[in-house]
């Protein structure tokens, strides 16, 4: 059943908003000792909010868009009265004190949340290993990591624990972690969606964005999250139409696609065998493929993790253990660690301006180019990670793990849209195609994610 149908059989009490969570509720309780997806789980207070929906519905009162449907957080996101810890032993006794403005609008459209997901340790990783809650397994790669750092969200989505969840994405979050779980993760344009009651990675790459197993959930998310919030001065007042009406799409005639050499030249050639697939498929839709090039590609990830360990060093100077939590220094994993290092050092006067500044000055280069990209295409359509997911637990270098994001970073970089569904199996395990678009074409991308998805 599509998630747009099970809202529906709820307000018509085919299923009571009690039953799915029950029925969430006991897949979570056979499965999440193993997948680890979940951290903090609050049954009875999703159960209070799933009765008053019942109880509304049956005396004829209206409900919101997500009425009955469970909904599963990332552990950065502010949630009043859950422990808000981004996987990091600095917050482990911190209870959100206020919800995210994307919670208030998740509430107020009736989404039971019952818990909180897990995640690289301050959102810092692309596996969902630098936890403190110990690392996620990939429901549909036993064995292999979900991706990150959003993987609980991925996870839970894959292991079918709850209908929709919401993660975080500074550098391919989402995307990475939908990819390697063979389910749908969307980034919206920058300034889509409000950032207030995000715990920070990156405050100019972050943006909050949904997954689902099907176009329905993810639109629906992004109708309940998306718009202006006077807390978040990076949001943006527009009238953008609802998500929900391009989950009709089933033709792709008058589109565009542009295929971008250089992503497959990076990419494992079994991966691009499967995308090769796909994209014959938004062929056979009616769309016209383009070849392009984008020479730019390998200042990508020097330019996005420059530009990361600063903002994240400026982000974590308010844990100095005073105010909430312990001293981040004095309790954070290697990898933390390694991003506020690098951030204090390349951040002192004397560097800022061989570092930094050249990242800012490589990123609208970067940005130029890609909007020049993006000029005469509608969408551009690749792999959204080269490889595939490693073992949990197998060593890598460091720069071997920042390579997972060489294909995702530049719609950060960019602040442009993106998203990432399956696009079949390599030695099976799920691999994703990333469809990008030019800012605040996010409609676009929706739309043929649903005419691949009806194929």
């Amino acid at each position: 059943m599509k998630v747009i149908e099970k809202v529906e059989a709820i307000k018509q009490q085919e299923l009571t908003a009690q039953e799915n969570l029950d029925q969430m509720y006991s897949v979570i309780e056979e499965k999440n000792d193993d997948i680890n997806a979940f951290v903090e789980l609050d049954y009875e207070r999703a159960q209070k909010v799933a009765q008053d929906i019942d109880n509304r519905i049956k005396n004829n009162k209206e409900t919101g868009k997500l009425a009955g449907l469970v909904i599963g957080i990332k552990c950065n996101i502010n949630v009043e009265d859950f422990i808000v810890s981004a996987a990091s032993p600095t917050l482990k006794e911190y209870y959100g004190s206020y919800n995210a403005t994307v919670i208030k609008n998740i509430i107020k459209e009736d989404g039971v949340i019952v818990g909180l997901t897990n995640m690289d340790e301050f959102a810092a990783g692309s596996s969902t290993e630098t936890s403190m809650y110990g690392p996620t397994n990939n429901p549909n790669a036993l064995g292999h990591i979900p991706g990150g750092s959003s993987g609980g969200s991925a996870a839970a989505i894959a292991a079918d624990m709850c209908d929709i969840t919401l993660g975080s994405d500074t550098g391919g979050s989402i995307r990475n972690p939908a990819s390697h779980c063979g389910v749908m993760g969307f980034k919206p344009t920058y300034g889509m969606v409000s950032r207030q009651g995000l715990l920070d990675l990156s405050m100019s790459l972050d943006q909050i964005g949904p997954f689902a197993n099907d176009t329905s959930g993810i639109a629906l998310m992004l109708d309940v999250i998306t718009g202006y919030d006077p807390y978040d001065p990076t949001t943006f007042e527009r009238e953008s139409g609802e998500f929900l009406d391009d989950i009709e799409c089933e033709s792709l005639d008058n589109t565009t696609v542009g295929v971008v050499k250089e992503f497959m030249d990076v990419t494992d050639e079994k991966i691009d065998s499967q995308i090769n697939k796909s994209i014959d498929n938004l062929s056979s839709l009616g769309a016209e493929i383009k070849e392009l090039t984008f020479e730019d590609i390998n200042l990508g990830l020097p330019t996005y993790y420059l530009i990361n360990y600063v903002e994240f060093f400026s982000a974590t100077r308010k844990y100095d253990g005073r105010k909430y939590g312990e001293r981040i220094e004095e309790v954070c994993g290697p990898e933390v660690a390694r991003r506020i290092q690098i951030g204090s050092y390349i951040s002192q006067k004397e560097f800022s301006g061989k570092y930094y500044k050249k990242a800012l000055q490589a990123r609208s280069l970067i940005r130029n180019d890609f909007n020049a990209l993006l000029k005469d295409v509608d969408i551009i359509a690749g792999p959204t990670v080269p490889k595939l997911p490693h073992k949990i637990g197998e060593k890598l270098e460091t720069m071997d793990m920042y390579a997972y994001d060489v294909l995702t970073v530049l719609a950060n970089i960019t602040g442009i849209p993106a998203s990432s569904m399956n696009a079949g199996r390599v030695n099976d395990i799920p691999v994703g195609l990333q469809l990008q678009a030019k800012p605040e074409e996010d409609h676009k991308i929706l739309s043929t994610m649903s005419a691949l998805e009806k194929l």
